[in-house]
């Protein structure tokens, strides 16, 4: 059974870097949702301006990897305490936020984030907002951690997020 789900965790360069090494999911595109401007661009959504998140459109077989351990998985890859931002990115467009396609999904992020929220002692902020229009982010920004390997924000930021998740679900990883 393929399912869908849109997050947000800060930049989309390292909710991507962990959810394509994943076994199930099968693609992840990265975007922009949760905004008031049609279409917009990366340098738009950085200002703050546009209201839009950064974010994962996640696809996966449940079949393969059950859809708790992928919402696990997000509260664990980056710090869902932090409000409006994940260590020095600053900003709304990086939220904890997940945005659910339908009332089931509502009902699955409601209960994980409950989950997180005893995990982090109470302290988590992820909003669940309405999922509107997901637009995906220009082609440099896909799949941007295996094509960029070397570049200084996957080193010292995506890196360790993948190394986190793949320590705490190894059994799920490629």
């Amino acid at each position: 059974m393929t399912t869908q789900f849109v997050l947000a965790g800060g930049c989309f360069w390292c909710l991507d870097a962990v959810y394509r090494r994943v076994r199930g999911v099968s693609d992840v595109v990265s975007g922009y949702t949760g905004g008031t401007m049609p279409d917009p661009s990366y340098e738009q959504v950085c200002t703050g301006a546009t209201g839009h998140a950064e974010a994962v459109n996640v696809v996966f077989d449940e079949t393969v990897v059950p859809a708790s351990v992928i919402l696990d998985m997000f509260f664990t890859l980056h710090d869902p305490r932090q409000l409006n931002r994940q260590g020095n990115d600053i900003g709304t467009q990086y939220r904890s936020a997940m945005f659910p396609a339908d009332a089931e999904q509502l009902s699955l992020f409601e209960t994980a984030r409950a989950r997180a929220n005893e995990y982090w002692e109470g302290g988590v902020v992820t909003t669940i907002e309405p999922l509107d229009t997901f637009y995906p982010a220009e082609a440099q920004h896909q799949d941007f951690f295996a094509k960029n390997p070397n570049q200084g924000y996957c080193l010292a930021v995506a890196l360790p997020k993948v190394n986190k998740v793949r320590a705490s679900f190894a059994e799920w990883m490629r």
